[in-house]
Order: C-alpha cells, then structure tokens, then sequence
C-alpha cells in the first residue's frame, strides 16, 4: 500500500503480514482523491474516517494536510498500527479511536466537513452508516458522506445521493446534504 498524493506522495506503508484488514486499491483511492478534490481545499476540512482498518485513507487525508483527522475502527490491532502510522508521519491533527463505529457515531458531537466509512462488504444493513452519520448530525452543510461498498449495495434511493462511482470491485457512493433529491 502506497500514499497516492500529498506531502507523503510515494510512501509505502506495510502492514503485518497477518493484518485482517482489506485497503482500498490504489486505482480506486486515486480516482477518489480525484473527486474529493473538486470539491473541497485539504487544508480547510476535518476528516471523520470510519472503518478504518489499515489507515489507507487516512493517511491520504493526513497526507494532504487536513485540519483535523479521525479514524475509528473497532479492532485493536488496527487502531495501534495506525496510531504508530500517525506518529511515524508526523499527524499531529489526527486522532484514532478504538470503538465500535456506531456507538462512536452515536456520541460524537464534533461536525465534519468529510465523512468517509469504508465497512466491511459483508456487513448487514450498510445503510445504517448513513442514517448514523445524518441522525446524529455529523455534517454540516458543505460536507460531503462517501460510503465504499460492494457491488451488492445500491444506496442510490437514500436521501441526498449525488453519485455512485464504480473502480474495478470497489463501488463509492457520494451524499451531499445540501443536495435535496428527495
């Protein structure tokens, strides 16, 4: 796995052979970064990273030198490894958290301007993840919610959706609350 852009364009990062995690391809998170680039200035926005695994796209956000930085998974080895990762890379604006995604979501009173989940593609009810994140309030108006999912998801019928974009597997599915497709 490899940082695609940003200060650290170019830097792999290994995790342990015997990681569990699945990161997102560097074809997909480059033609992602793409996107989220048209739409916001790295420097300017808080990043909430959900399922997080092996830190793949936080270390993209902390790359581009976000202001703050979140990553949550439920996995203690993950969690570790990526606070290491942090550390290594010098984030100071980025925090990890060791919890279970949806009880994070449920206390968290922080808004963030990107709200980016990647769970497990065999999780039940993936859209449980939006209705978390708009539930709970965790955007604000210029934020955007990005949800990675298989194939087998179609969450085109959910409020605000702007877009699914497809990369080989890899499928991400853009909501926008000023965006009013209701």
């Amino acid at each position: 796995m490899r940082i695609i852009g940003g200060k650290y364009r170019g830097k792999s990062i290994v995790p342990p052979a015997n990681f569990s995690a699945r990161p997102t391809t560097d074809f997909a998170k480059e033609a992602l970064f793409n996107i989220i680039n048209n739409y916001f200035n790295f420097e300017n926005i808080d990043v909430l990273d959900l399922f997080s695994g092996t830190g793949s796209i936080a270390y993209e956000f902390g790359s581009r030198e976000v202001k703050s930085l979140v990553a949550v998974d439920s996995n203690y080895q993950n969690t570790a490894y990526i606070e290491k990762q942090f550390e290594a890379l010098g984030f100071d604006n980025a925090r990890v958290y060791k919890s279970d995604v949806f009880r994070f979501l449920n206390h968290c009173k922080q808004k963030f301007d990107l709200v980016f989940a990647d769970p497990p593609y065999l999780l039940e009810n993936i859209e449980e993840i939006y209705h978390s994140v708009f539930k709970n309030e965790l955007l604000t108006e210029t934020s955007l919610l990005i949800i990675e999912h298989s194939e087998k998801n179609d969450l085109s019928s959910l409020p605000f959706f702007v877009m699914e974009k497809k990369y080989g597997s890899v499928h991400f599915s853009f909501f926008d609350p000023e965006v009013d497709n209701a």
